[in-house]
């Protein structure tokens, strides 16, 4: 059966893994990446055969993921952080390259050249299981989470130039004019999709709205954030990116709502197949042989970008709880990590042991990070014990002044959407 049969296999592990996670009080994103690496190549058992075309698959639940947070996030609401993130975010990056750069030759002692690429690794983080983590605890729509997106987008951004420059490193020079190339693509398509995208995706998908076809909405909905995904690999960024910003684009529709509820079946289960193929790249062995190199930089990478995180968020006048969500929500290596590894190991650049450990403190950063951001909490109320001056306690999801005369609906379904019909042809 092929990849049919890996597909299978893959879905039921996740099953019982998501299972047990859920059983224990933990995330099921946990479970899942337990499951891919019970089904990986590295343990005894059934094992998955075609692992790169799931991988495949996985990018497209990536893409969906921030896909449908796009369709949450509207240009206006990322023009409010856009100083934490146009200039603390490029900061953040340098700061945490130069923090896995002397983990790497302090604790780790590489060489120089290795040194480099592991402290590019560390200075992402992980957009997919962020946003998870987020969803999860039902903080997606918070100033902190905006501020994440943010930074999260720069680093984004931030990956193309890696990927061009690291393996170049002996003859950067000539990575010049390459680098300037990358950036007006980036420049060229940003501006397409803000100038074009806002008027005519919306115009679209009222038109296909009209038809009054949900299953040709859906489709409608996926192939345009999967279509302009792929529009902005051809230019050199990175598929999810702009599965991210044709959702901001999509959400200037008034049919936003309808379009994430019918696409959240399908961007779950696609979440599930990226979990699950990260921990497929776990060996088990290489834990066993190296605990404590493995420990020591686990610890080191979740602290330093903890602490880098938070105090960046401070110094732009974030205060309460946000550092606290910014820095824990932040500090784990992404998954762009996988492919400056597996880039660096092709190209030569990088041997094999760095690649093992740069992987398996990727995954072990992922799997702390909802247990991380559930201490934001307790540790702000321990902060305010210590710091009696510290800011009092006060969010806001909403602008007060859009809180009267307003109709909440829980859930745009079916029957959400035929509620909201009801109450627009009354003038509610």
């Amino acid at each position: 059966m092929g990849i049919a049969a890996d597909i299978v296999l893959i879905v039921v592990a996740a099953f019982f893994g998501g299972l047990f996670a859920h059983r224990l009080g933990q995330p099921l994103l946990v479970g899942y990446i337990l499951a891919g690496v019970l089904v990986g190549p590295h343990t005894a058992g059934p094992t998955v055969v075609a692992i790169h075309d799931i991988e495949l698959l996985a990018e497209i639940g990536v893409a969906l993921l921030l896909f449908a947070l796009g369709l949450e996030v509207s240009f206006r609401d990322l023009a409010k952080v856009r100083q934490i993130a146009l200039i603390g975010g490029p900061l953040q990056i340098i700061v945490t390259a130069l923090l896995g750069y002397g983990i790497a030759r302090g604790a780790l002692g590489w060489e120089t050249k290795h040194a480099i690429w592991f402290g590019a690794m560390i200075s992402l983080s992980s957009t997919m299981v962020v946003l998870k983590t987020l969803m999860a605890q039902g903080v997606s729509g918070t100033l902190a989470s905006r501020v994440m997106i943010g930074m999260l987008i720069v680093q984004d951004l931030a990956v193309a130039p890696m990927l061009i420059a690291l393996p170049k490193l002996d003859d950067i020079e000539n990575a010049l004019p390459e680098l300037a190339w990358a950036g007006v693509e980036a420049a060229i398509f940003l501006t397409a999709m803000i100038f074009v995208g806002t008027r005519l995706i919306p115009w679209m998908l009222e038109r296909i709205a009209r038809w009054r076809a949900r299953e040709l909405f859906l489709i409608s909905v996926v192939a345009l954030g999967v279509g302009v995904g792929y529009g902005t690999y051809l230019f050199g960024l990175s598929f999810a990116f702009g599965a991210f910003v044709a959702g901001m684009a999509m959400s200037e529709s008034e049919l936003s709502h309808q379009a994430l509820a019918d696409i959240g079946p399908l961007r779950d289960l696609f979440g599930l197949l990226f979990f699950a193929s990260a921990g497929m790249l776990f060996d088990p062995m290489f834990l066993f042989e190296h605990p404590r190199e493995v420990g020591l930089t686990v610890l080191l990478v979740l602290l330093g970008k903890a602490l880098i995180f938070g105090l960046i968020a401070r110094a732009f006048g974030y205060g309460n709880r946000a550092p606290f969500v910014i820095g824990l929500g932040m500090a784990q290596i992404g998954e762009f990590a996988f492919v400056l590894a597996r880039t660096g190991v092709s190209t030569g650049s990088i041997p094999e042991d760095v690649y093992a450990l740069s992987l398996t403190a990727t995954l072990a950063t992922m799997i702390a990070t909802p247990q991380l951001v559930r201490l934001a909490e307790p540790l702000y109320r321990l902060w305010r014990r210590i710091v009696p001056q510290a800011q009092p306690l006060r969010t806001f999801h909403l602008p007060e002044e859009d809180l009267k005369e307003h109709v909440v609906v829980a859930g745009y379904g079916r029957t959400g959407r035929a509620a909201v019909g009801v109450l627009r042809r009354v003038g509610v």
